[in-house]
């Protein structure tokens, strides 16, 4: 019998990127590879890489030359990209980087086992030529379900029968498990609501990888959501590059409102979040379930990327200041406690002392719980790479570092606001050292700060706690259990 062959994947990136690695995942296992945490212990070694900012860019090469140098002194036989990068730029990618041995994009997803035993057994892969993947889909949203021949990563096949499934794959009762294996034993997992974007900013390049936008059907969302429950999963964050269009392609766009309460009820599932969030297109009807349905956190990750309606025109996007409070008043005059986060650009061409100072004034009034900060740069493909009035390169700096400040402090006094309000905590890690550490309704994983609670006695991850917050430590909280722990 043939040694049985070892993988390892690596994750950078979003949250869709980790949906993806587990669908990645689940192909492998399905297949006979054994799955390894370790990139050192595996034969081969799959860096699931980014492709949106510079920065993203340099850590994907990074983690690829990374696992290269396991070759040298490990088991590590190969290291193969996939993910945005490797989509982004296929032949491009595999000429600068020689120390891959392999460079798939998205259609290679549903050969990957095929792929990395040719690569392993000494054989190449031609790397594919990037296309604008906006074309492979019909312009008609409408017409974009029937187009079953587009790789949509993360998507979910189904997988392979049960006779066929390696333990910890099996399906559950009823209809088939999702093609997913899980990547870690965390509470908390992300899944994907649809794939790609219709709308073109002019600074972003994701929908020439990712594609047009197109939804998943309801029941493959559901369906999964309750693989997930099974897997003793708590918290299910939607995500996708738009999920405020959801639906719009099955001829419903309030479809994620009527969506939302069934997901809730799935049984064992106690929070679900929804992320990315596009303010041009928030409706009341969808306001109102995301704050008042019991399980459904009241969390708004809005895409605001500025306030100056002058920038927000020349970026291709909609709002300004004023518009952006009375969002914000609709959603807490319905839920005065519910989440708010955003990202921000600075020193996007043409932006005038102005127009940062406008800025500024917007999210002195916002009362955001967690704001990202970027300086602009150039990425190819997008309009304003053509832009004239461009930002000195040392302003975009100085722009950049003072908002970061007023981030931080704003964020901080938002956290202070917080002091005395009662929590429900999903607790993600017990330590022995730094005690139970877990997030409210207003925090999503990995960006907006966390909590720490007082007394982790019976505490383990998973469990929901309801808790007071006692202290603040910048955008994180200290919070005391209530009723000694009291929680499910």
């Amino acid at each position: 019998m043939p040694e049985r062959r070892t993988v390892a994947l690596v994750t950078l990136g979003c949250a869709r990127n980790e949906v993806d690695s587990e669908e990645l995942a689940g192909r492998l296992a399905a297949d006979g590879w054994e799955l390894v945490e370790e990139a050192a212990a595996a034969d081969v070694a799959v860096v699931n890489t980014c492709g949106f900012v510079e920065a993203a860019k340099k850590d994907s090469v990074d983690a690829l030359l990374e696992a290269n140098d396991l070759k040298d002194h490990g088991r590590t036989q190969a290291v193969v990209a996939v993910g945005c990068m490797a989509e982004r730029y296929g032949k491009e990618l595999a000429e600068a980087l020689p120390e891959a041995d392999g460079v798939l994009g998205f259609d290679d997803y549903a050969d990957i086992s095929d792929r990395l035993r040719t690569i392993l057994s000494g054989g190449v892969h031609a790397s594919h030529t990037p296309r604008d993947r906006r074309k492979l889909l019909p312009l008609s949203p409408v017409e974009r379900q029937q187009a079953t021949d587009v790789a949509l990563p993360g998507h979910g096949d189904t997988a392979p029968a049960p006779a066929d499934l390696p333990e910890g794959l099996a399906p559950r009762s009823g209809p088939r498990a999702p093609l997913r294996r899980r990547l870690g034993s965390s509470p908390v997992a992300s899944v994907k609501l649809a794939s790609g974007c219709d709308r073109r900013c002019t600074f972003c390049a994701i929908p020439s990888f990712r594609g047009s936008f197109i939804s998943r059907r309801p029941a493959d969302v559901l369906g999964e959501t309750r693989w997930l429950a099974e897997q003793g999963v708590k918290e299910v964050m939607l995500v996708s590059e738009n999920n405020t269009s959801y639906g719009k392609d099955l001829g419903d766009i309030r479809l994620l409102e009527t969506l939302l309460p069934e997901l809730a009820a799935v049984d064992g599932i106690e929070r679900v979040r929804v992320s990315y969030l596009q303010p041009a297109e928030m409706r009341p009807g969808l306001i109102d379930v995301l704050t008042s349905t019991e399980k459904v956190a009241p969390y708004f990750d809005l895409s605001f990327q500025h306030s100056a309606p002058g920038v927000l025109r020349a970026m291709r996007r909609f709002g300004d200041t004023e518009r952006f409070w009375e969002l914000l008043e609709a959603i807490r005059s319905k839920a005065p406690e519910a989440g708010v986060r955003s990202n921000f650009i600075v020193g996007f061409p043409g932006e005038r002392e102005e127009d940062f100072a406008e800025l500024e004034r917007f999210l002195g009034a916002a009362r955001l719980d967690a704001i990202g900060v970027f300086g602009y740069s150039d990425e190819e493909g997008t309009e304003a790479v053509s832009y004239e009035d461009k930002l000195g390169s040392e302003v975009i700096a100085e722009r950049l570092a003072h908002l970061s400040r007023v981030a931080e402090e704003l964020t901080a006094q938002r956290a202070e606001e917080r002091l005395g309000q009662t929590l429900h905590v999903l607790v993600e890690s017990v330590d022995e050292e730094e005690g139970a550490l877990g997030r409210a309704a207003h925090q999503a994983p990995e960006t907006d700060g966390q909590i720490l609670l007082t007394n982790s006695a019976g505490l383990v991850p998973g469990r929901m706690v309801t808790a007071k917050a006692v202290a603040a430590e910048g955008v994180d909280l200290v919070a005391e259990p209530l009723g000694g722990g009291a929680g499910r």
